[in-house]
């Protein structure tokens, strides 16, 4: 799949939730796919997507998210807490007047979206999730130490400072490295593709915007405040796609995501990473384009390699 050409989506500006927001969008109609990336990202980690998307018949909406790329960065970590960004998605959407919602989500923008569709905040159509575990589900596997071992750059992440300090170095490097160099396909990130994120990265106070979700999430007492309130199972029909060579997320964290999804539908692909719709777009566009040409399902599916497993997984 060749990616999308920068010139062939329309750049907008959108106030929502009293932020404005930065949206590459494509193709019309009232169906809305709105598409939430992750860090160190922005709109172009969707550059194979919007165009399938909108080929199948959906307007495409991929913002900056707060704190990232063209979109405005409140200071402070309180405008990064999780409510704020479920915020920021009901707002998007009511802009949009969209009749219906399919809501896609990366690292974290997989996290809100999980969690946008756990409070149903506004009504989805489908949910897709891609290397971002549902929360509750993964508890469980966050207290084992295979996990902690490779969450300790997010602890990293709330000190004050340095982590701009090193993310800022040498041209922000590490900001494309963590892409390139953590991935199973280096050739599909060439230096045309990280200089974008890389640029991105570099606006004033975007370091600091895209670090404070972290923060928010954990001294800020997002996930507390979260795990406190619970969740009922989800009924949006739900495809979570999962790049097995991730280097942050075992693939333990998705263990018994069934429990808390009633119409579920996972793809597991072992040649792919944890940056899963740039390592492998051909792989994701096969498995979003005959999902979403699917009726909805009653009972959950687990697939791997294209093959289904009838074995549900409990919590």
């Amino acid at each position: 799949m060749q990616p999308l050409s920068v010139a062939a989506v329309d750049h907008e500006f959108v106030d929502a939730s009293g932020v404005r927001f930065h949206v590459a969008m494509q193709g019309e109609g009232d169906r809305l796919a709105l598409l939430l990336h992750g860090f160190p990202e922005c709109w172009y980690s969707w550059r194979h997507q919007i165009p399938l998307f909108a080929s199948l018949g959906y307007r495409v909406w991929a913002p900056d998210l707060r704190g990232y790329g063209r979109s405005a960065k409140p200071t402070g970590i309180a405008a990064y807490s999780v409510e704020a960004l479920m915020r920021d998605v009901a707002a998007l959407i009511d802009a949009s007047g969209a009749r219906t919602v399919t809501l896609v989500g990366h690292d974290w923008g997989g996290i809100i979206a999980w969690f946008f569709a756990i409070r149903r905040l506004r009504p989805l159509d489908r949910l897709v999730v891609m290397n971002a575990p549902h929360p509750f589900a993964a508890a469980p596997a966050f207290r084992t130490w295979k996990q902690r071992w490779r969450s300790l750059y997010a602890l990293f992440f709330q000190l004050p400072g340095l982590p701009e300090l090193l993310l800022r170095a040498h041209g922000h490097r590490a900001v494309g490295e963590a892409m390139r160099g953590n991935c199973v396909h280096p050739d599909r990130f060439p230096d045309e593709d990280l200089a974008v994120f890389r640029e991105e990265a570099a606006r004033p106070g975007a370091l600091t915007g895209m670090l404070d979700y972290y923060r928010a999430f954990v001294r800020g007492g997002g996930w507390a405040r979260q795990k406190a309130l619970g969740a009922e199972v989800i009924e949006t029909p739900t495809l979570l796609i999962w790049g097995e060579q991730d280097v942050a997320l075992t693939k333990e964290t998705t263990d018994g995501t069934a429990a808390w999804v009633a119409d579920l539908t996972t793809h597991y692909l072992p040649d792919a990473s944890h940056w899963v719709q740039q390592d492998v777009p051909d792989e994701v566009a096969a498995i979003l384009t005959g999902w979403l040409a699917e009726p909805p399902r009653s009972e959950a599916k687990t697939r791997r390699n294209g093959d289904e497993n009838q074995d549900r997984r409990k919590a």
